[in-house]
């Protein structure tokens, strides 16, 4: 399918949105942002009510490719500085001391702040159009931007998946289909050291391999990390409860639930026999990372209308290979787990 990208007017009309405190959501090659001001607190607040948000919960600031990230932070260390010049633009969200003229609403409060370079062609129109709308202003024209979904849910990859969150009331640029799938590796530099807060498609093999050093894994223990998007134990989860567990567990479940629709994603080697059965919703699950990651929320979403009372999902390897998509899955069960 091609998709027709906006023109220059669209651009800059949400460009005017955005100068004038609205809300915007766009296409990044991640998920959908749901985009506003980043140095104007009322607009931040918008983003906040818009998605249910906790206001102690930080967003992201999205920069245009010419943008100066120096500017929204205190310091800008050298891992830093190779880091964007490797990854940038990209799916590379950098967590850095904040500069004091930013405000506090963008980092929930904290003295940090996240900042990342889009690589989708709409996002960074927008982003440059913003950006030169600042220019001469002492302003950057950076865009704070989480997912454009209501807190907690699955993240959107498509416009209509925004559509289906806000209806009308959100300005939403149509970009196609979001290329990674799942939102940006997220890397604390805020503290003289590199530790990973959440996985993406950028690995921790590929930072290491930049700055000479593996950065810490998250295992829950580091008490002293920053708050960063997307790192709350239950998040992108559907709304049709779900399960994650090893196949051989899931045999069980399948049996005791045979006068229910229950939906399996599994690999096809796996399911046999119940991959027929009248009463599941078989999916065969992507056998690599990438593709997996790609089609993860497009898939959790068509699971909520397919009329199932459950969804059973076959627990991934434990590699690093697949763990951004853990990551995802792990958050998104978590939500049901009171449930068991």
């Amino acid at each position: 399918m091609t998709i027709i990208y906006p023109g220059a007017a669209q651009i800059d009309e949400a460009a005017a949105l955005l100068d004038a405190g609205e809300l915007v959501a766009f296409p990044t090659e991640t998920v959908y942002g749901l985009g506003g001001d980043a140095e104007n607190p009322d607009a931040i607040a918008r983003i906040y009510a818009a998605k249910g948000r906790p206001a102690n919960h930080p967003v992201i600031v999205h920069l245009a490719p010419e943008a100066d990230p120096g500017y929204w932070v205190r310091e800008m260390p050298a891992d830093a500085q190779k880091l964007i010049d490797a990854f940038w633009p990209g799916p590379l969200t950098l967590i850095l001391k904040r500069a004091a003229h930013i405000p506090a609403a963008v980092s929930g409060g904290q003295d940090s702040v996240g900042v990342r370079c889009p690589s989708h062609p709409v996002a960074q129109q927008l982003l440059s159009a913003f950006h030169a709308r600042r220019r001469g202003t002492g302003k950057q024209g950076g865009v704070a931007g989480p997912s454009a979904n209501r807190f907690g849910h699955v993240s959107p990859t498509t416009a209509q998946h925004v559509r289906d969150e806000f209806g009308g009331a959100v300005h939403v640029l149509d970009g196609g289909a979001a290329d990674v799938g799942i939102e940006s590796t997220i890397l604390d530099l805020s503290r003289g050291f590199p530790a990973l807060l959440r996985p993406g498609h950028v690995s921790p093999q590929q930072i290491a391999d930049v700055i000479g050093i593996a950065p810490r894994l998250p295992d829950g223990s580091d008490a002293t990390a920053p708050r960063a998007s997307g790192t709350l134990k239950a998040h992108y989860a559907p709304r049709t409860p779900l399960v994650l567990l090893p196949f051989s567990a899931m045999e069980p479940l399948l049996r005791r639930d045979g006068d229910k629709k229950i939906a399996l994603v599994a690999r096809a080697s796996s399911a046999g026999e119940w991959a027929r059965a009248s009463h599941v919703h078989f999916v065969a699950a992507p056998e690599d990372p990438q593709s997996y990651a790609r089609d993860l929320y497009g898939l959790l979403r068509a699971l909520d209308r397919a009329n199932v009372e459950r969804i059973l999902i076959e627990k991934l390897p434990e590699t690093v290979e697949w763990i951004a998509v853990n990551d995802r899955l792990g958050r998104a069960a978590a939500a049901f787990e009171a449930e068991e």
